[in-house]
C-alpha cells in the first residue's frame, strides 16, 4: 500500500513470524536512492545524533536495522563520494551532485555495515525520538563493535550499468 509516498507493506516471514517495513530514501537530486527494510515498526527505531563536526554540520542522525536490509543504488558511481574523516575508519556516503550526507558505512573483510541519514528517508518514517551518541569518545575498536553490533549488515551498493 502507498501512503504518502513511502511503501508500508507489511511482510511477514513465516519462519521468524517478523514483521517487516520498507521504506525508500533518495539525496536531492536522486543520484543515490535507498531502499530499506526493517524488522520492526519505525517507532522502536531512534535515530542517533552524531556529535562529531562533520555529522554536526550536516544536521544528520543515522537510523539502522541489524536484522533489515540496505540497498544504495547509485545512477553516476563518479558522483557517489566517500569522505573519511576523525578516525578514517569509516566512508561518510556523499552525493557530489547535489551534497546531500546519505549515510555512513564501514567494510570489514568483504562484509559491509552501514547506516542511513535519516533526513533522507522519503516522507519521513515515523522513527522514535532521536538519541544524542558520541562516537568521538570511543576508540576504534569500541567503535567497530558497536557498527557491528547496531548498523544495517545486509547491505549492498548497486551502480548504473553494473
Amino acid at each position: 500500500m502507498l501512503v504518502l509516498g513511502r511503501t508500508l507493506r507489511a511482510l511477514y516471514s513465516k519462519s521468524m513470524s517478523v514483521v517487516t517495513q520498507k521504506y525508500a530514501g533518495r539525496c536531492h537530486c536522486g543520484n543515490i536512492v535507498l531502499d530499506m527494510v526493517f524488522t520492526g515498526e519505525p517507532g522502536s527505531f531512534n535515530p542517533r545524533s552524531c556529535d562529531c563536526d562533520f555529522c554536526c554540520k550536516h544536521a544528520a542522525s543515522y537510523v539502522s536495522d541489524p536484522r533489515g536490509k540496505l540497498v544504495l543504488k547509485v545512477k553516476d558511481a563518479a558522483n557517489l563520494g566517500k569522505y573519511r574523516q576523525g578516525s578514517g575508519i569509516a566512508d561518510f556516503l556523499v552525493c557530489r551532485i547535489c551534497g546531500v550526507l546519505v549515510g555512513v558505512c564501514y567494510q570489514e573483510h568483504g562484509q559491509m555495515y552501514a547506516a542511513v541519514n535519516s533526513k533522507v528517508v522519503e516522507n519521513g518514517a515515523d522513527f522514535g525520538a532521536e538519541t544524542a551518541v558520541s562516537p568521538k569518545k570511543l576508540n576504534d575498536q569500541e567503535k567497530i563493535q558497536r557498527w557491528k553490533k547496531i548498523w544495517f549488515a545486509d547491505v549492498s551498493i548497486e551502480t548504473a550499468g553494473a
